[in-house]
């Protein structure tokens, strides 16, 4: 699958929005993958998870199992290790901080971390360092869309099934157009 064909399950979705978007990471954007609306379907879903799966592969990173962050990587991180043939688990917030809190890692145990979207990369972040106060390996990180195009650092190779450069802005620096629209928050965290 390459970045069109990635996009365009998106825009069959209904979860490539415009307008004035306010991020997860506060900065604010003129598109929004409204991933939700993807994963409302199961073929499309699979679809893409299937693909990733294949990248991973083809990637040649060894991994015992997936890990991903809750709540946007939990359908994403399933389904692609449903392909891969491995166990999926999820790291939680707790007390505003990602924790493994239903599973165990095995011993020495190599992790591929499976995301959503990576803009900045911070759930990423998060993920690792939960994973790595375990002592877990984390090898890479998977994600369906990169919207960074390879900027945002997350500490390991990201393999993204799709690099789709996406501007964002400090709210403080935005271009007039942006301006000139009421902000709006899809986005789940920090939700009340």
């Amino acid at each position: 699958m390459n970045q069109t064909e990635v996009l365009e399950v998106f825009r069959q979705s209904g979860a490539l929005l415009e307008g004035h978007f306010i991020l997860s990471s506060g900065l604010r954007s003129p598109v929004f993958l409204q991933k939700a609306r993807v994963f409302m379907y199961p073929d499309r879903t699979e679809r893409l998870c299937k693909a990733l799966a294949e990248k991973v592969r083809a990637s040649g990173v060894a991994f015992d199992l997936v890990v991903s962050p809750a709540l946007g990587g939990l359908i994403p991180g399933y389904e692609t290790a449903r392909h891969l043939g491995v166990p999926a688990m999820w790291v939680e917030r707790e007390g505003g901080v990602f924790r493994l809190r239903r599973f165990e890692l095995p011993a020495n145990a190599r992790v591929l971390v499976v995301e959503d979207i990576i803009s900045t990369g911070l759930s990423s972040r998060e993920t690792i360092e939960a994973l790595k106060e375990l002592g877990a390996t984390v090898v890479a990180v998977a994600c369906l869309i990169d919207r960074s195009a390879g900027e945002a650092d997350v500490g390991v190779p990201v393999i993204a099934l799709a690099d789709y450069k996406v501007p964002a802005y400090p709210a403080d620096q935005l271009p007039p157009e942006l301006a000139a629209i009421p902000p709006v928050k899809p986005g789940s965290r920090n939700l009340a």
